[in-house]
């Protein structure tokens, strides 16, 4: 019988290595759905900040004909995400591995598709451009890129939620905040990646889908 986890708190290692984060309960149903009609049908999906790890095992469960790589670059996280693995026994989840996304060289040197939940609006923007970069690198053509969280759109009112969310998030970090998804596009676009797809999911999060051209 699973204990109870402990709540997500990235820098409390103690000595429960699970982790739980409320907002994979809300969510990840929903993004199911809609990586239901983007993976592809065999191969490898790279997820980028895993986090807890409660995400990759779900989505796992949900897709089992596919190998799932989680990742991160916080050894806490890598160690819940083994721990989620283990009690869950889900089988076709290989061992998380380090990956900060701005470092030069990534360990995983393919992927069939890659997805990355929660990052970009808590991360610098220079991590954006090398998620893009490496994706470039890593997709052949065609294959899936999805992200998801709260986006900006230029021509769309944004939420008043979302708004307080982007002014609390600078004031804990400058260099954090919700991304405009034109500035997403274009530098997607110079990396010869191409959004496919836009979706608007619950809370005001978005899910944006790439595809390598």
């Amino acid at each position: 019988m699973m204990t109870e986890p402990r709540p997500w708190l990235i820098n409390e290692a103690g000595t429960e290595a699970r982790r739980h984060a409320p907002a994979t309960l809300r969510n990840r149903q929903v993004i199911a759905q809609v990586l239901r009609d983007i993976l592809p049908d065999s191969g490898m999906v790279l997820e980028i900040a895993s986090g807890s790890g409660e995400h990759v095992v779900h989505f796992a469960q949900a897709f089992p004909h596919l190998q799932w790589q989680p990742s991160d670059c916080e050894p806490a996280a890598l160690h819940s995400i083994a721990a989620w693995t283990a009690e869950t026994g889900t089988a076709n989840v290989l061992p998380p591995v380090l990956i900060d996304v701005e470092q030069e060289a990534w360990p995983v040197r393919h992927a069939d598709a890659i997805l990355c939940i929660n990052m970009v609006h808590i991360s610098p923007w220079s991590a954006t451009l090398a998620l893009l970069r490496h994706t470039a690198a890593l997709l052949p053509a065609g294959a899936p890129l999805y992200l998801y969280g709260p986006f900006v759109l230029h021509d769309v009112m944004t939420a008043e939620s979302n708004m307080a969310f982007d002014a609390s998030l600078k004031a804990r970090n400058p260099a954090w905040g919700l991304r405009d998804v034109a500035d997403v596009d274009a530098a997607a676009a110079e990396c010869g990646i191409v959004r496919t797809g836009l979706i608007e999911m619950p809370a005001n999060n978005l899910s944006l889908v790439y595809r390598r051209a």
